[in-house]
């Protein structure tokens, strides 16, 4: 892919909202938007293997994690493995966050300077340093397709002089991400910053879109605030950034958020919530949440959710499930993933298909349905 291409081709844009389909072209293949991520922090999707996801899942992306690549193995042995791709077996793209959320998540376990982060690391305790530039270094010998800048996402609440100096901090540290930046191959996205403040957000998205990136992400939401607020900020935010490159929104991620970001112009969206949930037992359907920890599953014996067609629910009961979690089987946790994956990538099929055919506004109103949506994703291909 040659560097001063486009990568992003916008297809159909929704009538009623400003949801849109389009494909990103990546060095390892194209990848149909809006799209969710499956997380693989440590260079793996927890409980799933690459067949898996792309057999069963139909994953087209997955995540993987800077700091903690960083922190374990370590890049230079990923890096000498051929990179992250041959590393652990996915032939697909890879995205790579660029580790400030992960430095934010510290705590008083890290400080913070104009030059980069200090910070003990939470394995062996040594001390440790990332910058702008070394996490730029660390991502070019991952080798993912889609790399992010080093930014500061601020705590919430905090102080307006302190989100305005972070979020002007972090427009200092996009540039000295992208001159850092030497694998063409590799897409450089910018992170807007600047909490709850909608000045804060407008210049930081003028700042990051005049540094001049193929891809944009929206970062600081779902970091304790309140819901509706980060609704409010996320639809005021997506608009603002160029219609002709990809809109990443990190980190957040219910179904409902999914389709909310969708509805704002939203293309990418990662969250762990799909995976974490299935190793508690914490399974979506389009009935609802099951926890199948509950007793009332020990003698049910129908399908978790009768209207998926994932190979969990085709083959397995709810008292099976439930017998596996129980016994803290690790199959359980293989199913379990399996099945809220499955949900949540016919979730976006299924907007895909509604935008495409210009019904997404009626199935996304206030009130989502996600069950709708969810089952024309296992019914449609990718065709508009």
């Amino acid at each position: 892919m040659e560097s001063n291409q486009n990568p992003y081709k916008l297809i159909h844009k929704d009538q009623n909202s400003e949801a849109r389909i389009g494909t990103l072209q990546t060095n390892h293949g194209v990848v149909n938007t809006p799209i969710f991520m499956p997380v693989g922090t440590r260079g793996t999707v927890k409980a799933c293997t690459p067949e898996t996801l792309t057999d069963h899942i139909q994953a087209e992306i997955i995540l993987a994690n800077t700091y903690h690549l960083y922190l374990r193995p370590g890049h230079e042995v990923v890096q000498e493995a051929g990179g992250l791709h041959k590393f652990m077996g996915w032939d697909k793209p890879i995205l790579t966050d660029s580790g400030g959320f992960q430095v934010f998540s510290l705590g008083p376990l890290r400080k913070i300077t104009e030059e980069g982060v200090e910070f003990r690391s939470p394995i062996d305790g040594t001390e440790r340093f990332i910058s702008p530039e070394r996490s730029i270094e660390i991502q070019n010998a991952l080798g993912a397709d889609i790399i992010m800048i080093f930014d500061e996402c601020p705590a919430l609440p905090n102080e307006y002089d302190y989100l305005k100096n972070s979020m002007e901090m972090t427009l200092r540290w996009a540039e000295r991400s992208k001159n850092a930046h030497q694998n063409s191959d590799q897409l450089l996205f910018g992170i807007v910053q600047g909490g709850m403040e909608r000045d804060l957000r407008q210049a930081s998205v003028k700042g990051t879109v005049s540094i001049d990136f193929p891809g944009y992400a929206i970062g600081g939401l779902s970091v304790g605030e309140e819901k509706d607020l980060m609704y409010e900020m996320l639809e005021y935010t997506a608009p603002l950034l160029p219609e002709d490159k990809p809109r990443y929104l990190m980190g957040v991620g219910t179904p409902e958020d999914l389709v909310y970001g969708v509805r704002c112009g939203i293309d990418m969206f990662d969250c762990v919530m799909p995976t974490r949930n299935a190793r508690n037992g914490s399974l979506f359907t389009s009935e609802g949440i099951v926890r199948i920890r509950n007793s009332k599953y020990t003698r049910d014996f129908s399908p978790l959710d009768p209207n998926c067609t994932c190979y969990t629910c085709q083959n397995f009961t709810r008292a099976y499930l439930r017998h596996l979690h129980v016994e803290n089987e690790i199959l359980g946790s293989q199913l379990h993933t399996l099945h809220n994956l499955h949900f949540y990538l016919s979730l976006m099929r299924g907007i895909r298909r509604a935008i495409c055919d210009d019904s997404f506004a009626s199935l996304a109103s206030d009130v989502p349905d996600i069950g709708a949506l969810v089952g024309l994703g296992q019914t449609t291909k990718d065709v508009c």
